[in-house]
Protein backbone atom coordinates (compact mmCIF):
# COMPACT_ATOMS: atom_id res chain seq x y z
CA UNK A 1 0.00 0.00 0.00
CA UNK A 2 3.19 2.52 0.94
CA UNK A 3 4.37 1.43 -2.10
CA UNK A 4 1.37 2.13 -4.52
CA UNK A 5 1.10 5.67 -2.93
CA UNK A 6 4.45 6.97 -4.14
CA UNK A 7 3.51 8.40 -7.34
CA UNK A 8 0.76 10.70 -5.51
CA UNK A 9 3.46 12.08 -3.67
CA UNK A 10 5.94 12.63 -6.13
CA UNK A 11 6.11 15.58 -8.40
CA UNK A 12 3.91 16.06 -11.59
CA UNK A 13 5.26 15.10 -14.78
CA UNK A 14 6.76 17.78 -16.55
CA UNK A 15 5.84 17.73 -20.66
CA UNK A 16 9.36 16.82 -21.74
CA UNK A 17 9.46 14.02 -19.00
CA UNK A 18 6.10 12.93 -20.28
CA UNK A 19 6.91 12.87 -23.66
CA UNK A 20 9.75 10.63 -22.80
CA UNK A 21 7.34 8.00 -20.84
CA UNK A 22 5.00 8.09 -23.80
CA UNK A 23 7.83 7.47 -26.24
CA UNK A 24 8.51 4.22 -24.17
CA UNK A 25 5.15 2.96 -23.97
CA UNK A 26 4.49 3.39 -27.50
CA UNK A 27 7.24 1.61 -28.40
CA UNK A 28 6.05 -1.35 -25.88
CA UNK A 29 2.40 -1.36 -27.19
CA UNK A 30 1.07 -0.28 -24.56
CA UNK A 31 -1.04 3.12 -25.54
CA UNK A 32 -4.26 2.79 -25.16
CA UNK A 33 -5.05 5.69 -27.47
CA UNK A 34 -2.50 6.54 -30.51
CA UNK A 35 -1.52 10.33 -29.66
CA UNK A 36 -2.14 10.07 -25.96
CA UNK A 37 0.44 11.51 -23.53
CA UNK A 38 0.96 9.58 -20.25
CA UNK A 39 0.72 11.95 -17.56
CA UNK A 40 0.99 10.53 -14.44
CA UNK A 41 3.97 8.36 -13.40
CA UNK A 42 4.49 5.05 -13.90
CA UNK A 43 4.18 2.05 -11.36
CA UNK A 44 4.87 -0.89 -12.17
CA UNK A 45 5.46 -4.41 -10.17
CA UNK A 46 6.41 -7.49 -11.99
CA UNK A 47 6.16 -10.83 -10.20
CA UNK A 48 8.66 -12.71 -8.36
CA UNK A 49 8.97 -15.23 -10.70
CA UNK A 50 9.74 -12.13 -13.60
CA UNK A 51 12.63 -13.43 -15.52
CA UNK A 52 16.04 -11.04 -16.50
CA UNK A 53 14.64 -10.31 -20.18
CA UNK A 54 11.19 -9.36 -19.05
CA UNK A 55 12.96 -7.10 -16.60
CA UNK A 56 15.42 -5.28 -18.80
CA UNK A 57 13.79 -6.09 -22.33
CA UNK A 58 14.30 -8.19 -25.09
CA UNK A 59 13.34 -9.58 -28.11
CA UNK A 60 14.18 -9.91 -32.17
CA UNK A 61 13.22 -6.62 -32.54
CA UNK A 62 14.03 -5.34 -29.34
CA UNK A 63 11.26 -3.56 -26.45
CA UNK A 64 11.84 -1.94 -23.33
CA UNK A 65 11.03 -4.04 -20.57
CA UNK A 66 9.42 -3.46 -16.70
CA UNK A 67 12.89 -1.04 -15.85
CA UNK A 68 11.96 0.94 -18.76
CA UNK A 69 8.60 0.81 -18.47
CA UNK A 70 9.31 2.47 -14.80
CA UNK A 71 10.91 5.21 -16.37
CA UNK A 72 10.00 8.78 -14.12
CA UNK A 73 8.16 6.46 -11.65
CA UNK A 74 8.29 3.47 -9.28
CA UNK A 75 9.38 -0.05 -10.05
CA UNK A 76 8.22 -1.92 -6.84
CA UNK A 77 9.64 -5.74 -6.20
CA UNK A 78 7.58 -7.40 -3.53
CA UNK A 79 9.09 -10.21 -2.08
CA UNK A 80 12.10 -8.72 -2.95
CA UNK A 81 14.43 -12.19 -1.65
CA UNK A 82 12.32 -14.23 -4.18
CA UNK A 83 13.68 -12.90 -6.91
CA UNK A 84 16.10 -15.13 -8.73
CA UNK A 85 19.63 -13.43 -7.95
CA UNK A 86 20.88 -13.34 -11.59
CA UNK A 87 17.81 -11.29 -12.18
CA UNK A 88 18.53 -9.27 -9.67
CA UNK A 89 21.34 -8.43 -10.86
CA UNK A 90 20.10 -6.84 -13.91
CA UNK A 91 19.29 -3.61 -11.72
CA UNK A 92 23.00 -2.77 -10.99
CA UNK A 93 23.52 -1.04 -14.39
CA UNK A 94 20.24 1.14 -14.57
CA UNK A 95 20.28 1.83 -11.16
CA UNK A 96 23.68 3.19 -11.47
CA UNK A 97 23.40 4.88 -15.41
CA UNK A 98 20.16 5.67 -15.70
CA UNK A 99 19.58 3.39 -18.92
CA UNK A 100 19.57 0.04 -20.11
CA UNK A 101 21.46 -1.71 -23.25
CA UNK A 102 19.97 -4.44 -24.91
CA UNK A 103 22.41 -5.88 -27.62
CA UNK A 104 21.35 -7.93 -30.48
CA UNK A 105 23.92 -9.53 -33.60
CA UNK A 106 22.85 -6.30 -35.80
CA UNK A 107 21.97 -3.86 -33.72
CA UNK A 108 22.10 -2.40 -30.27
CA UNK A 109 19.47 -0.27 -28.22
CA UNK A 110 19.81 1.90 -24.72
CA UNK A 111 16.12 2.65 -23.66
CA UNK A 112 16.22 5.40 -20.74
CA UNK A 113 15.57 4.07 -17.23
CA UNK A 114 15.29 6.34 -14.38
CA UNK A 115 13.22 5.17 -12.22
CA UNK A 116 12.89 5.26 -7.89
CA UNK A 117 13.45 1.30 -6.77
CA UNK A 118 11.20 -0.03 -4.21
CA UNK A 119 11.39 -3.07 -3.16
CA UNK A 120 9.85 -5.14 0.20
CA UNK A 121 10.79 -8.37 1.42
CA UNK A 122 10.42 -10.61 5.06
CA UNK A 123 13.79 -10.29 7.39
CA UNK A 124 14.29 -14.08 7.31
CA UNK A 125 12.56 -16.87 5.66
CA UNK A 126 9.85 -17.53 8.39
CA UNK A 127 9.73 -13.68 8.98
CA UNK A 128 9.36 -12.89 12.33
CA UNK A 129 13.25 -12.32 13.04
CA UNK A 130 13.59 -9.35 15.57
CA UNK A 131 9.37 -9.28 16.22
CA UNK A 132 7.92 -8.70 19.77
CA UNK A 133 5.42 -11.18 19.59
CA UNK A 134 6.35 -13.99 17.38
CA UNK A 135 9.49 -15.57 18.24
CA UNK A 136 11.73 -16.41 14.99
CA UNK A 137 12.40 -20.01 14.02
CA UNK A 138 14.75 -19.73 11.62
CA UNK A 139 18.92 -20.51 12.26
CA UNK A 140 21.67 -17.94 11.91
CA UNK A 141 22.65 -20.09 8.74
CA UNK A 142 19.27 -19.94 7.38
CA UNK A 143 18.91 -16.03 7.75
CA UNK A 144 22.45 -15.56 6.09
CA UNK A 145 21.59 -17.59 3.20
CA UNK A 146 18.29 -15.80 2.87
CA UNK A 147 20.00 -12.60 2.82
CA UNK A 148 22.91 -14.07 0.59
CA UNK A 149 20.28 -13.61 -2.36
CA UNK A 150 20.84 -10.23 -2.41
CA UNK A 151 24.65 -8.88 -3.50
CA UNK A 152 26.44 -6.38 -2.02
CA UNK A 153 26.78 -4.20 -4.93
CA UNK A 154 22.69 -4.49 -5.08
CA UNK A 155 22.18 -3.37 -1.99
CA UNK A 156 25.07 -0.39 -2.68
CA UNK A 157 22.39 1.09 -4.73
CA UNK A 158 19.51 1.06 -2.44
CA UNK A 159 19.59 4.20 -0.24
CA UNK A 160 16.81 3.64 2.15
CA UNK A 161 16.69 0.64 4.07
CA UNK A 162 14.22 1.05 6.23
CA UNK A 163 12.79 -1.95 8.81
CA UNK A 164 9.05 -2.14 9.58
CA UNK A 165 7.78 -3.40 12.73
CA UNK A 166 4.68 -4.61 13.53
CA UNK A 167 2.29 -2.21 14.52
CA UNK A 168 0.37 -2.34 18.06
CA UNK A 169 -3.11 -3.04 18.54
CA UNK A 170 -3.94 0.46 19.76
CA UNK A 171 -2.32 1.12 16.17
CA UNK A 172 -4.22 -0.63 14.09
CA UNK A 173 -7.83 0.26 15.81
CA UNK A 174 -7.15 4.16 16.09
CA UNK A 175 -9.18 6.40 14.33
CA UNK A 176 -6.39 9.17 13.66
CA UNK A 177 -4.96 9.82 10.11
CA UNK A 178 -1.58 10.51 8.68
CA UNK A 179 -1.20 13.79 6.33
CA UNK A 180 -2.78 13.27 3.05
CA UNK A 181 -0.44 13.00 -0.39
CA UNK A 182 -1.20 16.51 -1.36
CA UNK A 183 0.04 17.95 1.32
CA UNK A 184 3.04 15.49 1.46
CA UNK A 185 3.58 16.23 -2.21
CA UNK A 186 3.76 20.23 -1.47
CA UNK A 187 6.94 19.42 0.78
CA UNK A 188 8.23 17.22 -1.81
CA UNK A 189 7.75 19.71 -4.56
CA UNK A 190 9.57 22.47 -2.45
CA UNK A 191 12.87 20.53 -1.85
CA UNK A 192 12.48 19.23 -5.97
CA UNK A 193 12.57 23.51 -6.20
CA UNK A 194 15.68 23.89 -4.44
CA UNK A 195 17.31 21.18 -6.04
CA UNK A 196 15.80 22.78 -9.86
CA UNK A 197 17.45 25.95 -8.56
CA UNK A 198 20.92 24.83 -7.10
CA UNK A 199 21.34 22.78 -10.51
CA UNK A 200 20.04 25.39 -12.72
CA UNK A 201 23.36 25.83 -14.89
CA UNK A 202 23.83 21.87 -15.22
CA UNK A 203 21.81 19.07 -16.75
CA UNK A 204 20.91 17.27 -14.03
CA UNK A 205 17.19 17.17 -12.70
CA UNK A 206 16.90 15.79 -9.02
CA UNK A 207 19.63 15.00 -5.78
CA UNK A 208 20.22 11.15 -6.88
CA UNK A 209 21.94 12.31 -9.67
CA UNK A 210 24.99 14.28 -8.75
CA UNK A 211 28.39 12.43 -9.13
CA UNK A 212 31.50 12.63 -7.26
CA UNK A 213 32.14 16.48 -8.05
CA UNK A 214 28.38 17.73 -7.48
CA UNK A 215 29.39 15.77 -4.09
CA UNK A 216 32.27 18.24 -3.44
CA UNK A 217 30.65 21.17 -4.81
CA UNK A 218 27.00 21.09 -3.00
CA UNK A 219 27.47 18.13 -0.27
CA UNK A 220 30.53 19.78 1.66
CA UNK A 221 31.44 18.81 5.23
CA UNK A 222 32.55 20.53 8.69
CA UNK A 223 34.98 18.54 10.79
CA UNK A 224 32.07 17.17 13.04
CA UNK A 225 30.24 15.91 10.19
CA UNK A 226 33.20 14.77 8.26
CA UNK A 227 34.18 13.04 11.30
CA UNK A 228 30.34 11.35 11.78
CA UNK A 229 30.38 10.07 8.48
CA UNK A 230 33.94 8.62 8.44
CA UNK A 231 33.26 6.55 11.70
CA UNK A 232 30.25 5.05 10.07
CA UNK A 233 31.88 4.49 7.16
CA UNK A 234 34.52 2.36 9.08
CA UNK A 235 32.11 0.90 11.41
CA UNK A 236 29.72 -0.62 8.76
CA UNK A 237 32.22 -1.27 6.09
CA UNK A 238 30.16 0.91 3.65
CA UNK A 239 32.23 1.41 0.16
CA UNK A 240 32.28 4.70 -1.58
CA UNK A 241 29.05 4.40 -3.58
CA UNK A 242 27.22 3.65 -0.40
CA UNK A 243 29.02 6.53 1.40
CA UNK A 244 28.02 9.05 -1.71
CA UNK A 245 24.51 7.46 -1.51
CA UNK A 246 24.58 9.08 2.23
CA UNK A 247 25.34 11.96 1.22
CA UNK A 248 22.60 12.32 -1.34
CA UNK A 249 20.20 11.33 0.76
CA UNK A 250 20.97 13.70 3.32
CA UNK A 251 21.53 16.67 0.21
CA UNK A 252 17.61 15.57 -0.08
CA UNK A 253 17.19 15.82 3.73
CA UNK A 254 18.26 19.15 4.27
CA UNK A 255 16.30 20.42 1.41
CA UNK A 256 13.28 18.92 2.94
CA UNK A 257 14.15 20.94 5.83
CA UNK A 258 15.09 24.09 4.22
CA UNK A 259 18.57 24.29 4.96
CA UNK A 260 21.23 25.24 2.25
CA UNK A 261 24.14 23.38 3.87
CA UNK A 262 24.73 20.13 5.17
CA UNK A 263 24.36 19.25 9.38
CA UNK A 264 25.40 16.69 11.33
CA UNK A 265 21.80 16.01 11.77
CA UNK A 266 21.21 15.53 8.44
CA UNK A 267 24.16 12.97 7.77
CA UNK A 268 22.92 11.08 11.13
CA UNK A 269 19.74 10.65 9.67
CA UNK A 270 21.23 9.21 6.26
CA UNK A 271 23.06 7.16 7.98
CA UNK A 272 20.02 5.62 10.48
CA UNK A 273 18.31 4.67 7.30
CA UNK A 274 21.16 1.99 6.14
CA UNK A 275 19.67 -0.07 8.33
CA UNK A 276 20.33 -3.77 6.24
CA UNK A 277 24.00 -2.74 6.41
CA UNK A 278 23.77 -2.34 10.32
CA UNK A 279 22.38 -5.77 10.58
CA UNK A 280 25.43 -7.44 8.59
Amino acid sequence: MLARRLPSIMPPLSFAEALEVTQIHSVAGLLKDRGSLVAIRPFRSPHHSASGPSLVGGGSFPKPGEISLSHRGILFLDELTEFKRDVLEFLRQPLEDGFVTISRTRQSVSFPAQFTLVASTNPCPCGYFGDTVQACTCSPRAREQYWARLSGPLMDRIDLQVGVNRLKPEEITQQSTGEDSQAVRQRVQMARDRAYQRFADTTLRCNAEMRSEHLRQWCQLDDVTRNLLEGAIRKLGLSVRASDRILKVARTIADLAGDETLQVQHVSEAIQYRTIDRMQ
